[in-house]
């Protein structure tokens, strides 16, 4: 029998918490498939033409991260209770709006695809705020809306992602101006590295709706795994505790040889 540490008041792991964290770490891994393959090899061929853009066009795309994530936050919330929000509950369901969003935003090339980010933006935020409230958090309370924030910042897409920032499992985030800033300082640009994959294959019109509507299911897909994860450690820790949960996790990334973000 495992005997409880005075200096952790959490009862220790079940094996069946065991399992369930191996299992979310399983879930990192698998959320790079096929599809994300596809679209940043898509991707690699035409982000070429974003190199022949001014200077400037890379703060311009980290200001629109910052802005989309901003709006995001902002609006999500009223979003769970508007018209048909009844309706678009499921993880699927917000994969098809964002698909049906990026195939529009990518007919007229770079232009319209850079109008639709905030739109993308808004429809993946609100897809984590989904996740969420499966895992028995309030989506209307900011507390959540930032743990959803944090969740842009686990990582990129692609060969290279570093997954899910254990910094936020059970941290207690600050509601105020200061700490959202900060916290849109540190995801932003995470997310901008994303937005550059997305922008770059939407690029050629009318091909780039196409690559649009791929980007944004696989982008949407993908954030949504990254929430199950993180939303999912968060209601283990809750029973027991941050520190143990996020060892466990670490541990079993080790065991699946993925990458480890302590950052």
């Amino acid at each position: 029998m495992k005997l409880v540490n005075p200096d952790n008041p959490h009862p220790p792991l079940t094996e069946e918490a065991e399992e369930m964290i191996a299992a979310f770490a399983r879930r990192q891994a698998k959320a790079n498939g096929v599809l994300m393959q596809a679209i940043n090899y898509v991707g690699g061929q035409v982000e070429d033409t974003l190199k022949l853009l001014p200077k400037g066009a890379k703060s311009q795309i980290n200001g629109a991260a910052r802005k989309a994530l901003q709006k995001s936050y902002d609006v999500a919330a009223t979003s769970r209770t508007g018209v048909g929000a009844g309706r678009i509950k499921s993880d699927r369901a917000h994969k098809v709006l964002a698909t049906i969003s990026g195939a529009l935003g990518g007919v007229g090339g770079l232009p319209t695809a850079l109008a639709e980010l905030p739109i993308a933006t808004t429809m993946i935020f609100r897809a984590v705020q989904g996740v969420a409230v499966q895992y028995d958090e309030d989506p209307t309370d900011q507390e959540t809306r930032l743990q959803c924030l944090a969740v842009f910042g686990a990582g990129a897409p692609g060969p290279d992602d570093d997954g899910v920032d254990t910094a936020f499992i059970g941290a207690r985030l600050g509601i105020t101006g200061a700490a959202i800033n900060g916290l849109l300082g540190r995801v932003a640009p995470r997310f901008a590295t994303v937005l550059t994959q997305k922008l770059a294959s939407q690029a050629v019109p009318l091909l780039g709706a196409a690559a649009g509507a791929g980007t944004n299911y696989a982008f949407t897909d993908y954030y949504v795994e990254m929430a199950h994860v993180h939303f999912g450690l968060r209601r283990i820790a809750r029973i027991h505790g941050p520190d143990t949960v996020e060892q466990a996790f670490h541990t079993a990334l080790v065991a699946a040889r993925l990458p480890v973000n302590r950052a």
